[in-house]
């Protein structure tokens, strides 16, 4: 499921698909942060301050 999260399928949508009923039970268990998603995080926030 974390790959929908990828897709950018919402994560509300995600929750009703594999049958959560809390929100934050989804995003606890898939939406953690690859590495590689935060270097690019990082790398836009450095060019916005730049």
């Amino acid at each position: 499921m974390r790959l929908l999260l990828d897709f950018g399928v919402p994560p509300h949508i995600v929750r009703e698909i594999v049958g959560h009923s809390d929100i934050e039970v989804t995003m606890t268990i898939y939406a953690h942060a690859s590495l590689d998603e935060k270097r690019k995080a990082l790398g836009k926030l450095g060019d916005a301050l730049s």
